[in-house]
């Protein structure tokens, strides 16, 4: 456990130090004074002073920042100060960070993919004979499953997902079926019990069909791959809005560092089951999770809330909109309480996260 505790802490930080170096690097390249660049929060441990960046790094891996002149304070006399660059650099310099969170996903993911022979499609090759097989009355060898429930299938563990999700005796499938697409809005069910004594609704049908593995196969994948980590993301911010999960249902610093000795101690045991190597399935599936964290960090810092990227962003089109109307600029000192009341309530919030967390390790 030591030792995944040690790759988490090392994934934490490759990822904020990709994220801030995003926009590290549009800033520079709009011109952009960067007064400091640092990986980690809190307490200063190491520093080097540049040409004109101080590039540090602090005690709690949990964060990071890039600090621009007169980003804080929201005006400067200097002209290469942040808030006196053109609206769209400022949106490049915000986005970017997001962006090299993505790209850090989906560059993971390419890896992950580049040894496959072939990608499992969501193609119905047969009908399983242990399950009374109800849905045969309604689907056909050969018929491609698209949408379930009305969501779009993008990788063929999603039609397991949703059928997971839908908790009802029949759900609503479209397929494409000889290059038509067909709506089946009541497909039934089959609970079948499991080992571990719970009821699955299952279909009763068999995947098998495989598309080989070419360069275009493995990007068409990769991107899906993204797009489906984009969406379990949005899945659980509803989940959270809805008020379905809460707090102890959310993880932090020390519950992905449990999830990542999971995920690696899973990966180990499949890979010694399959005669490989324990290690090399460990971090394939570390990685996987790490792709996964990037994907998730790229979103949450797209959201609307102050003192993230988001957030920036809101504000940027609200001033904006605010200048049109009145010919005035918003007097960046209220922008700068938002984001302070924005910035606390997010501590606040991790802190709780953190504890629940610790809590759940002693079995609370």
């Amino acid at each position: 456990m030591p030792l995944y505790i040690l790759i988490a802490i090392l994934m934490f930080g490759v990822l904020i130090a990709l994220h801030e170096f995003g926009h590290f690097a549009a800033a520079k390249l709009c011109g952009v004074k960067v007064n400091e660049f640092a990986i980690g929060m809190g307490p200063l441990l190491l520093h080097r002073q540049g040409k004109e960046t101080e590039y540090s790094l602090r005690l709690f891996p949990i964060g990071g920042f890039c600090a621009m002149e007169g980003e804080e304070e929201g005006c400067s006399a200097d002209p290469r100060a942040f808030p006196n660059r053109p609206w769209w650099q400022r949106l490049i310099i915000l986005l970017a960070g997001v962006f090299m969170n993505f790209l850090t996903g989906f560059v993971i993911i390419l890896i992950l993919l580049a040894p496959a022979q072939g990608f499992l499609t969501p193609e119905i090759s047969g009908f399983s004979e242990e399950v009374p097989v109800l849905a045969q009355n309604y689907l056909k060898e050969g018929d491609r499953i698209i949408r379930v429930d009305g969501h779009a299938v993008y990788l063929q563990p999603d039609i397991s997902f949703f059928l997971g999700r839908t908790g009802a005796s029949h759900v609503a499938l479209e397929v494409e079926r000889n290059g038509q697409r067909v709506l089946l809005p009541a497909v039934p069910l089959t609970a079948v019990p499991q080992s571990d004594g719970v009821e699955r609704l299952m279909l009763g049908i068999y995947m098998r069909e495989y598309e080989p593995a070419t360069v275009f196969s493995r990007v068409k994948y990769g991107v899906l791959e993204c797009a489906d980590n984009v969406r379990m993301v949005w899945y659980s911010l509803s989940e959270l809005v809805r008020g379905a999960v809460g707090i102890r249902d959310m993880s932090g610093p020390v519950g992905i560092i449990d999830m990542v000795g999971q995920v690696g101690e899973a990966g180990a045991q499949a890979a010694e089951a399959a005669g490989g190597s324990a290690i090399l399935g460990a971090l394939e599936n570390i990685l996987g999770f790490g792709a996964f964290i990037s994907i998730n960090l790229a979103v949450m810092n797209l959201l609307p809330i102050p003192a993230l990227d988001g957030g920036q962003i809101l504000f940027m089109g609200v001033n904006g909109i605010y200048t049109a109307v009145t010919k005035k600029k918003m007097d960046p000192k209220y922008l700068g309480w938002v984001s302070a009341v924005g910035f606390a309530c997010l501590m606040v919030l991790m802190l709780a996260v953190t504890v629940s967390d610790i809590l759940k390790q002693f079995g609370v």
